[in-house]
């Protein structure tokens, strides 16, 4: 038997208030979407002045770091990318067209060993979209704190 963990609209609302805190402070107008592990948008949050093209870049972020269960940028880290030239999965950005994103910005969401959504960041630089990253994953980590839930 095997236990699944459910993130919800309350599970990702602390996490979109905590990346606006961080993008205000680092000055950076981002999109912000958090989805579960199906890849399905939970909530999105576009920023006053953030770029349009965010909205479906922040998407598909979390999309492909909630199924494939890894950061986007994990996958174009020199030397053993897989999706670098040469390597096992260049290309595999093509088999969602337009769904799978392969840079900076996508940071899986786990809870008891298990993924159980992911946040996808646009709009800054990749440490910029990085930092706005770290800042929704530790409130949800400490949301599930306050909830008493551990995990």
């Amino acid at each position: 038997m095997h236990r699944i963990y459910r993130i919800t609209l309350d599970d990702a609302l602390p996490m979109l208030a905590a990346a606006r805190a961080k993008a205000e402070e680092i000055g950076v107008r981002q999109t912000i979407c958090v989805c579960d592990d199906g890849g399905h948008v939970l909530a999105l949050h576009r920023m006053p002045g953030a770029r349009l093209t965010g909205v479906e870049i922040s998407m598909a972020k979390a999309f492909t770091a909630a199924g494939h269960e890894r950061a986007t940028h994990k996958f174009n880290e020199p030397p053993n990318g897989p999706a670098l030239p040469g390597n096992e999965a260049f290309g595999i950005s093509h088999m969602y067209p337009g769904k799978f994103a392969i840079f900076v910005g996508g940071f899986p969401i786990e809870y008891d060993g298990q993924i159980v959504g992911a946040v996808g960041v646009s709009g800054g630089n990749g440490e910029q979209d990085k930092a706005v990253g770290a800042a929704a994953l530790e409130a949800f980590a400490k949301h599930v704190a306050e909830l008493g839930l551990g995990g």
